[in-house]
C-alpha cells in the first residue's frame, strides 16, 4: 500500500467526511516581508476565512491534478514542483503529482529567486506549481526556469507567462488514472533546511512515505477521531510526516495561517482538535501569554486536547516541566528525525516516557539506532559520539550527488552528523550538532547542553550558544539571550550567577542579548550567529592588540 492507497480508501470509506480545513481566524493588514522571516503572520489574508473538503472531494482534486499533468506528458521519472504557502489546495497537488507516477519537489516559500532556481535544476523539475505570493521571485527568472517547463499558476490573475491551474483542471476528468506505483518507485524530493548556503536534494522512495503514516499514527495513537492542528509548513518533512497520521486513520487536519497564542487556542478550541504539533517558540509563546494573563484558558473549550508533541529542535526541560504544569492533562512526546529519515520519529520519548523528559527517545516504530566514535566503531556504552540510524524511511540518495551519499549512508545506516549519547535504560539523549561543537581550551562544549541549562532561568525566552574566536583558548562559548517581555532589566551578571550552576569549564564567556533567529523549521540559525557576532569578536580582539 502507498499513501496514495490511503488516500483512495478514505474517498470511499469516509466520503463526505472533512479531511481538511484551512483555517484564517484572525484579520491582519497585509504587509511586505523578506523571504528569511521566521514570522508566519505574513502567511494570512486581510480577512478572516475557513475553507474545509471532504476526503471525496480531496481525492477528485487530486485526480483532476493528475490528469492535467498527465495531458501534458507527464509520466514517472517526472518532477513537480510546489511552491505554495500552507493552503487546502497544497496537499490536493502532492496527491495528484504522485498518482501519475512523477516525483513531489516541495519548496521552501522562504526560498530567493536564486535559491528557486537552484532547487528547480538541482531536482530536474520540469513542472512549477506556485501561488500568488511568488510571482515576483518567478517572474525575476522566469526567462531561464520557462524553458523546457510547465508553470502552473494557482490564484486568481494568472501573469501571462503562466497557465491557470484552476482553469484547466476543471476542464480535466475527477476520475483515478490508476497508474501502477511500488513501494520502491520514487516519490519526492525534499530540500535539507540548512540555515545557510544552498540545500540538498533529499530523495525518497513510497515506502518511506508509507512508513512515515503507519509510524505517526502508531506513536501517537491516532485514531479516526483524532483531529491534528498542523501549523508549520507543508513543505518541510516535520508537517508532513506528522500529518500522514491522520490519512493513515482517516483523521480530519486543520491547516492554521497565523502563530500568535490566541490563534492556535481559539482554534484548537473550535475545531476540537486533540493532537496539536508546536516548535518551541510557539509554545513558549503561549506559555507566557498565559503567565502573564493576556490569555485566559477559561475562554476556551480544551478539554479534548490529549496530546501536545515538539520536534525538529532540542526542547528545554524546564519548557516541558512548565507546559505540563498548565496543561496537567497532556499526553507529551518529542519526536527526533531529518528530512534523510523522512522527518520526525526515528527516535521517539514516547508518551509513556514522560519521566524520561531530557531524552530524545528510544528507537522509533520499525528503526535501529546506534552512537558510532570518530571512526565509525560502536561507542562505549554512555560515551559521546555520532547518532547513526536505520530503517524503512531512509532516504534512496542525495539526488545527483553520489559523493555527500556515500559520506552519509555507510552500510545501510545514515550517519546524522548529531553527537548524542545513549544511557544505560536504552534512552538516547542529543548532546549537539557535530559541527556546532565548541572546542575550548581542549574540552569539548555541547551548546544543546549549556542551552538547556540558561533556559531554565525564568526571565529566558529563548537562547542560542554559539563558539566565537579566542586568542588563548581557541574558543569560547557565547550565549545569545533573548528576553521574555517585561524582563528587559535582566544583565549579564544575572546571567552569568545563575550560570555558576554550570561546571566551571562549561558557564558561557560571554553574554549577548538579542533575537535568537530560527529558521522555518524551529532550528537556531547558528551559521547567521556565528557570522554577525564572530566577526564582532574578531574586532574586540584586534583592538585589544
Amino acid at each position: 500500500m502507498t499513501i496514495v492507497d490511503m488516500l483512495r480508501h478514505n474517498a470511499a470509506a469516509y466520503p463526505t467526511e472533512i479531511a481538511l480545513v484551512e483555517d484564517n481566524p484572525e484579520v491582519r493588514e497585509r504587509r511586505h516581508v523578506t523571504w528569511r522571516e521566521y514570522d508566519l503572520v505574513e502567511d494570512t489574508a486581510d480577512e478572516a476565512y475557513r475553507r474545509e473538503i471532504s476526503w471525496v472531494v480531496f481525492d477528485e482534486q487530486a485526480n483532476r491534478f493528475a490528469n492535467l499533468l498527465l495531458s501534458r506528458g507527464v509520466h514517472k521519472g517526472d518532477k513537480v514542483a510546489i511552491l505554495l504557502y500552507n493552503s487546502i489546495a497544497w496537499l490536493p497537488l502532492y496527491f495528484g503529482a504522485l498518482k501519475t507516477g512523477a516525483t513531489v519537489v516541495p519548496l521552501n516559500f522562504r526560498y530567493s529567486s536564486e535559491e528557486i532556481e537552484y532547487c528547480l535544476d538541482k531536482s530536474d523539475a520540469n513542472i512549477l506549481v506556485f501561488g500568488p505570493e511568488f510571482i515576483g521571485r518567478v517572474e525575476a527568472i522566469v526567462g531561464r526556469v520557462r524553458k523546457g517547463r510547465l508553470l502552473f499558476y494557482v490564484g486568481d490573475d494568472c501573469p501571462t507567462w503562466a497557465e491557470s491551474y484552476r482553469e484547466l483542471a476543471m476542464l480535466c476528468s475527477s476520475a483515478d488514472p490508476q497508474i501502477p506505483l511500488s513501494e520502491h518507485d520514487d516519490a519526492a524530493i525534499y530540500y535539507s533546511s540548512g540555515t545557510t548556503g544552498f540545500p540538498k536534494a533529499i530523495l525518497h522512495d513510497h515506502e518511506s512515505l508509507t512508513q512515515a503514516a503507519e509510524m505517526e499514527a502508531k506513536h501517537h495513537l491516532t485514531t479516526h477521531d483524532d483531529v491534528f492542528l498542523c501549523i508549520p509548513p507543508l513543505y518541510h518533512t516535520g508537517a508532513m510526516m506528522h500529518w500522514l497520521g491522520s490519512l493513515f486513520v482517516g483523521g480530519r487536519g486543520v491547516l492554521l495561517r497565523g502563530v500568535s497564542p490566541k490563534t492556535i487556542l481559539s482554534t484548537v478550541s473550535s475545531e476540537g482538535c486533540t493532537i496539536v504539533w508546536l516548535l518551541v517558540p510557539w509554545a513558549q509563546d503561549i506559555l507566557t501569554a498565559i503567565e502573564r494573563g493576556d490569555v485566559s484558558l477559561a475562554d476556551y473549550e480544551l478539554d479534548q486536547w490529549r496530546l501536545m508533541h515538539i520536534g525538529a529542535q532540542p526542547v528545554p526541560k524546564s519548557l516541558v516541566r512548565r507546559w505540563r504544569e498548565t496543561f496537567p492533562n497532556h499526553d507529551y512526546d518529542t519526536n527526533y528525525g531529518l528530512s534523510e529519515s523522512t522527518g520526525p520519529g526515528c527516535v521517539h520519548l514516547g508518551i509513556e516516557n514522560v519521566d524520561h523528559v531530557g531524552a530524545i527517545g528510544v528507537p522509533g516504530y520499525r528503526w535501529e539506532c546506534k552512537i558510532v566514535d570518530e571512526k565509525g566503531d560502536p561507542a562505549a556504552p554512555g560515551e559521546v559520539g555520532e547518532l547513526c540510524v536505520k530503517g524503512p524511511g531512509l532516504m534512496t540518495c542525495y539526488y545527483k550527488d553520489p559523493e555527500a551519499t556515500a559520506e552519509t549512508l555507510v552500510d545501510g545506516w545514515l550517519h546524522t552528523g548529531d553527537m548524542a549519547r545513549q544511557d544505560d535504560e536504552g534512552f538516547y539523549w542529543l548532546v549537539d550538532r557535530k559541527k556546532d561543537v565548541i572546542i575550548s581550551g581542549g574540552e569539548n562544549l555541547y551548546p544543546v547542553q549549556i542551552e538547556d541549562f540558561i533556559s531554565g532561568l525564568d526571565a529566558v525566552q529563548d537562547v542560542a550558544v554559539i563558539g566565537l574566536p579566542d586568542e588563548r583558548l581557541g574558543e569560547i562559548a557565547a550565549a545569545i539571550v533573548e528576553l521574555k517581555p517585561g524582563h528587559e532589566s535582566t544583565t549579564e551578571a544575572d546571567v552569568m550567577d545563575f550560570c555558576l550552576g554550570l561546571p566551571r569549564y562549561k558557564r558561557p564567556r560571554k553574554v549577548i542579548f538579542a533575537d535568537v533567529p530560527r529558521n522555518p523549521t524551529g532550528k537556531i540559525e547558528k551559521p547567521l550567529l556565528r557570522e554577525r557576532y564572530g566577526a564582532t569578536a574578531l574586532v574586540d580582539r584586534e583592538n585589544r592588540s
